[in-house]
């Protein structure tokens, strides 16, 4: 290859990766991590012996990241800038209620069944809100969290009861530390719920 052809061959490859920067990563401050607790108020009563194993939630790709969603309408989902949860909603939701029944101290045996363990049922959530909402323009949103719940006995497989578990937590201000204390609110009104109804249908 000549002079020349080196040249413009150079060229070429220079307007090229110039046209491709916006693809290139830009930097950036990394987000804040945001983390929620497991429910520690959940209602005495009698325990069970069976044991149960606690599936990933299912959910809308929308609701399967790390990133903090929002909406401002019933179409429209966004997510908070500089700012995300430590995990996948749906795993970090999984741990929490795992450890939600642990706190309860009513139940013989409960994990997560990605570690494929003998179990007596199993809880299949879907995880069907996870968002703040917006409902008037300038004010601060609600948290809102709705888990879907189906209990499987094993190890036929069969559902032997299902239940819808929602729950709104308003934000004390439009900022990111509140926002996410509703969401820690409503998420425990939740879990609390399917800890003592689950508890209640297995006995």
């Amino acid at each position: 290859m000549n002079g020349v052809n080196r040249r413009l061959l150079l060229s070429a490859l220079v307007l090229a990766l110039s046209g491709c920067g916006s693809l290139l990563p830009t930097g950036g401050n990394p987000p804040k991590l945001y983390t929620l607790t497991p429910a520690t108020d959940v209602a005495a009563g009698p325990g069970i012996r069976s044991q149960l194993l606690v599936d990933v939630p299912v959910s809308a790709a929308a609701l399967d990241t790390e990133r903090i969603a929002l909406s401002r309408s019933a179409i429209t989902v966004d997510y908070y800038a500089e700012a995300a949860w430590t995990d996948r909603a749906p795993l970090m939701i999984q741990s929490l209620l795992v450890q939600s029944f642990e706190n309860s101290g009513r139940i013989t045996a409960i994990g997560r069944e990605s570690l494929a363990l003998r179990a007596d049922y199993v809880l299949r959530p879907e995880l069907r809100h996870f968002e703040a909402e917006y409902h008037d323009a300038g004010a601060s949103p609600s948290a809102r969290v709705a888990i879907s719940i189906k209990l499987v006995k094993m190890p036929d497989r069969a559902i032997v009861a299902q239940r819808n578990f929602d729950a709104s937590a308003p934000a004390a201000a439009n900022q990111m530390a509140a926002i996410v204390e509703s969401f820690d609110k409503a998420l425990h009104d939740v879990m609390r719920q399917i800890v003592d109804w689950t508890l209640a249908t297995v006995r």
